[in-house]
């Protein structure tokens, strides 16, 4: 199947959300961060996700697939931000459409309310991807960051994953720019993610209780850009 990618419009978000619905329903974040399932409100989270992929495709690295074959289908979306070296002061545009965006979420907390987010964990969760992303962006030019990589189940093992990876892969290599990413699953994600030349660097412990079910761990894993000889 021929594989075509391109940058995210607004007539694509509402099929990447079905995309991302679809793969992350059993997701183990997704099920910690939501941990009451029958509270789980997928109009509040198309809402949500929604904002988002509007900030992406004006800020971020926001890609769409399809089959060549049928165009209408997106069959799967990544979303990636881009690097910002830390002696680079973040940019006026950047900091606004940030602050409305916060903005927007709040507005649609208080019409739809949580939706079954634990907002505790969502926080302890931020304050260990803050101190992961501390200890290990070491690199002067900053990190392409792979926030969400998704495929419909129905088009798993037919590339579309790494379409949309290589994608952003390749400007990372030519630019000599490190990769970064979190995986909220060690089998299978962390091997296939090795198959792109990511190494798995730091396992990240998200605990809010003693029992199983109260833990999550997430792994986070680097690419080191590849020199032209390698790519």
């Amino acid at each position: 199947m021929a594989i075509s990618v391109t940058r995210m419009k607004e007539a694509d978000i509402d099929g990447a959300i079905d995309t991302i619905q679809q793969a992350f329903a059993n997701d183990p974040y997704n099920n910690w961060v939501y941990p009451d399932r029958s509270k789980v409100d997928l109009v509040r989270n198309r809402v949500s996700l929604t904002l988002r992929c509007r900030w992406g495709i004006k800020h971020g690295l926001f890609h769409v697939a399809r089959s060549t074959d049928n165009p209408k289908k997106i069959l799967g979306c990544a979303m990636w931000l881009r690097p910002t070296p830390p002696s680079q002061p973040e940019s006026w545009s950047l900091y606004l459409s940030s602050w409305y965006l916060w903005l927007s979420q709040i507005r649609m907390n208080l019409w739809y309310g949580r939706g079954g987010l634990s907002t505790k964990r969502y926080w302890i969760w931020k304050e260990r991807q803050a101190e992961a992303q501390n200890e290990l962006w070491t690199s002067s030019k900053g990190y392409y960051f792979c926030n969400i990589v998704t495929v419909l189940p129905e088009a798993q093992g037919q590339g579309v994953g790494r379409a949309l990876m290589e994608e952003v892969l390749k400007m990372a290599d030519e630019e000599g720019i490190p990769c970064y990413l979190e995986s909220s699953r060690n089998i299978p994600n962390v091997a296939i993610y090795e198959r792109f030349d990511f190494k798995l660097v730091r396992e990240m412990a998200c605990e809010d209780g003693n029992n199983e079910k109260d833990k999550i761990k997430l792994y986070c894993m680097i690419r080191e850009p590849k020199s032209p000889a390698r790519a």
